[in-house]
């Protein structure tokens, strides 16, 4: 995700949010805290750093890369774009928000991803699959009321993310063409994300925030940046390799159990300010998301 592949998203994985997103937001949760005039120029410095590493990797056989076609790379822009926007937004949500929050919230994506599929696709849905959608949606609106850190900011940021996750995990799956495995669909994120970053920094004015940032100069804190996309690489790897090595439904139940251990230690190593109601929120929304797991078993996504 970059880090927050994500947020997202994650976000690697197509079919769920990414196992790099999640573990992996601990180190960017860290830095966006660090300074939030400095999470873009983070974000910029993984995802160049992601690719890098990912055309290395290829060029020496360390993993599987074909040679991406100018037609194949076209046809993958528009999840591309929602690539950008799931990294970009994600990381400001992640920068105002704590992490149970941010992954609550991040649970209504399937919200977006099957109101695409029932419009566009005309897919029949499960009574299950239904129900889980609605105790997340339900939570999602009713955090905010009950959040007593509420920022409404990081909550608009967290919703341009959720629609960019949902729409991403729908045109994964969908998407008709074969020609791109995981990794060149994700080479092709890293270098279209570099780019168009780049471009947008000065009129979103992100570069005049990180020049003013005070660490730009620190030697920790570049390498704190080199290390989280060193992170996020490997969890990538590992992602693709867990995801052709599990079946559908394992591989859904290792992330949610990976997603529910780092919201039990991030209340460890962050500070959180988090009151009854919107802890219930939080829980209600992992267990409609244990029930789209479950329900998961028999459908494609």
């Amino acid at each position: 995700m970059s880090l927050l592949q994500c947020v997202g998203g994650s976000t690697c994985s197509g079919k769920d949010t990414s196992l790099v997103s999640l573990l992996a937001s601990f180190s960017l949760y860290h830095i966006s805290r660090i300074s939030i005039q400095a999470k873009q120029s983070t974000t910029r410095w993984q995802t160049f750093i992601g690719a890098v590493l990912l055309l290395l990797s290829g060029k020496f056989g360390w993993v599987e890369m074909s040679r991406i076609t100018r037609s194949a790379a076209l046809s993958w822009l528009p999840g591309s774009l929602l690539f950008v926007g799931n990294i970009y937004a994600g990381s400001r949500a992640l920068s105002r928000i704590d992490i149970p929050i941010f992954f609550t919230l991040q649970n209504s994506s399937h919200v977006v991803s099957y109101i695409i599929l029932k419009v566009v696709h005309r897919e029949k849905t499960q009574w299950l699959k239904l129900i889980s959608i609605c105790l997340m949606l339900l939570s999602a609106i009713n955090l905010p009321l009950h959040d007593p850190q509420f920022d409404y900011s990081g909550y608009l940021w967290a919703v341009g993310h959720l629609l960019c996750v949902g729409a991403y995990r729908v045109f994964q799956v969908h998407y008709k063409s074969s020609n791109l495995s995981d990794l060149e669909q994700q080479c092709i994120n890293y270098l279209f994300s570099v780019l168009l970053l780049a471009i947008a920094a000065h009129p979103t004015g992100d570069l005049m925030g990180a020049m003013e940032f005070p660490s730009l100069q620190s030697h920790t804190f570049h390498c704190g940046c080199c290390a989280s996309a060193l992170l996020g690489f490997l969890l990538l790897l590992v992602t693709v390799k867990l995801k052709s090595g599990l079946s559908l439904e394992h591989f859904g139940v290792w992330i949610f159990l990976s997603k529910i251990t780092a919201m039990s230690l991030s209340p460890f190593i962050f500070y959180m300010d988090i009151n009854t109601p919107s802890l219930i929120c939080v829980v209600i929304s992992h267990v409609g998301e244990a029930l789209l797991v479950y329900s998961h078993r028999d459908s494609q996504l």
